[in-house]
């Protein structure tokens, strides 16, 4: 680097990083030497953890932990930066050229704020301190700057530059009317009442963001956790009241699939066109793995038992099996928050959601939640009943309408704000949505209408149709092949894609 485009401060934390890996017997200088040379500078580092609250020595202890060590290494051999500590220094050069200065102490630790895989992000995470409250006490009383900003789930996808969402709410009342009023053909409410879930499902997913920023992370992942399907939860319970458990079934795996081929494939192309490589967090898409092959085998063994005792006389004990699988989905799905949120919230951590504007009060966000919520249970009455006649008109299977049309409408905003946020490069937090989601319908959206099912009075069972068991199996097989080794290309997207398109025409040829 060009000592001239540096300041004094800077050069002296970098050489400080140099000087504290050596120190510690590290063979690199990371992201977290970078940060213990800031604490030995200009006092910027020592006042923003002052400002933070947090004790300075664990800070340190924990930073000097973070290193690797190696045994009989030569003090005097030339260390070089690890790609993490490259990346930081790339970002901090970045927004000094951008601000037309030289790269400064301060420049440096903004940029460490905001390294997803960083000791220092980490130890704000776990302290409850977001990036954004962490970049303030930085610079307190100056505007954040612009370069770092993280773009928030909900304004993104539906944000004041996107008119889109206002322009599809005439749908609600259009459906109302067409259906009660005019008593319009069942495929003219269909498709309105289709464009009408979608922006009630965006408010939904914004209300919950703005809930989430103001109680917490731990709280606010709970409430993401819970709410992050609840659009086509509505729909699916709506159609099971009216009996359509074959649908039901088809948009429980037809979400899965949607998640895994369809979103996640668009992200990583769209996240890869401009980028020769994308980089995630492995931990994270090895625990989905994991998870999405758990609901794999909850999908396997009552499809099994069904082979086994195709007789009638099984169909009670078949359900008795498909609840009790039910159980432990959702008890491993409550375990599952607790690791993430809880016990090993650090090993999960990935780019933050900043709020972009003013954050609503928990008032207008719970208004707003509820009245979406009532909005969509009231289109997905209007969309279910419409479903017969509407897919007879199209030509369409209720197979095909489930695992394919459903779920699209049902996390279409979610879809966007994935393809987004891959985009701009923060790939962490587009695998979170799309694998995020999945095991979130495997592990909770099922089991909940499973016993949704016994209080509505219908057979709602976990036994899935072979088509639909293989499909998954196979998705969720290329998916963890791809994602296992924390990297990624744009053409790893186009191949799911490629899966996704080969499903959809087998659900469309199936009778």
């Amino acid at each position: 680097m060009n000592p001239r485009t540096l300041s004094a401060y800077a050069q002296r934390a970098l050489e400080n990083a140099r000087a504290e890996a050596v120190r510690l017997g590290h063979d690199a200088i990371g992201a977290e030497h970078i940060v213990l040379g800031l604490l030995r500078g200009d006092g910027t580092a020592p006042a923003m953890f002052a400002r933070l609250g947090l004790d300075l020595s664990a800070v340190e202890k924990r930073l000097e932990a973070s290193g690797r060590r190696r045994a009989g290494r030569n003090s005097t051999e030339q260390l070089a930066y690890t790609s993490h500590a490259k990346r930081l220094i790339e970002v901090a050069s970045k927004e000094a050229r951008e601000s037309g200065t030289v790269l400064s102490a301060e420049h440096l630790l903004l940029a460490a704020l905001h390294e997803p895989r960083g000791t220092l992000v980490k130890i704000l995470s776990e302290s409850g301190i977001s990036a954004d409250r962490a970049q303030a006490a930085v610079t307190p009383g100056q505007p954040r700057a612009p370069a770092l900003k993280t773009p928030n789930k909900g304004t993104t996808r539906a944000g004041r530059a996107i008119p889109w969402r206002l322009l599809l709410l005439l749908a609600v009342p259009l459906s109302i009317v067409l259906d009660r009023v005019v008593h319009a053909p069942a495929l003219a409410v269909f498709l309105t009442a289709c464009l009408a879930v979608l922006p009630l499902a965006g408010y939904m997913g914004e209300a919950t963001e703005h809930l989430a920023h103001r109680t917490g992370p731990t709280l606010g992942g709970l409430l993401n956790a819970t709410f992050g399907n609840a659009a086509e939860l509505i729909i699916s319970i709506v159609a099971l009241r009216a009996g359509l458990v074959g649908l039901v079934k088809a948009s429980i795996t037809g979400s899965i699939l949607g998640n895994l081929l369809l979103i996640l494939g668009l992200a990583l192309l769209i996240g890869g066109i401009r980028r020769n490589e994308l980089r995630f967090n492995r931990t994270s898409a090895g625990m989905s793995a994991g998870m999405l092959a758990l609901a794999v085998v909850a999908l396997v063994l009552p499809a099994l038992f069904h082979a086994l005792h195709p007789e009638s006389a099984a169909r009670l004990s078949e359900l008795r099996m498909s609840e009790l699988v039910a159980v432990i989905l959702l008890l491993t799905y409550g375990l599952s928050l607790l690791f993430t949120l809880r016990t090993h919230r650090c090993l999960f951590w990935s780019e933050g959601q900043t709020m972009e504007g003013p954050v609503w009060s928990v008032r207008k966000a719970a208004l707003v939640l509820a009245l979406a919520t009532v909005g969509v249970a009231v289109e997905s009455e209007l969309l279910v009943h419409a479903t017969t006649e509407a897919t007879k008109t199209l030509g369409l299977t209720q197979t095909f309408l489930g695992l394919i049309v459903i779920p699209i409408i049902g996390n279409a905003a979610e879809h966007a704000t994935a393809v987004v946020v891959a985009r701009k490069g923060k790939m962490d937090l587009a695998l979170q949505i799309a694998l995020g989601s999945s095991t979130q319908v495997a592990l909770l959206v099922a089991p909940i209408l499973v016993f949704a099912g016994v209080l509505l009075g219908q057979d709602m069972n976990l036994v899935f149709t072979p088509f639909e068991v293989m499909a998954l199996g196979l998705a969720t097989g290329v998916t963890a092949i791809i994602t296992l080794d924390g990297e990624s290309h744009w053409f790893e997207g186009v191949q799911l894609l490629a899966v996704y398109g080969m499903v959809a025409i087998g659900a469309f040829f199936l009778v």
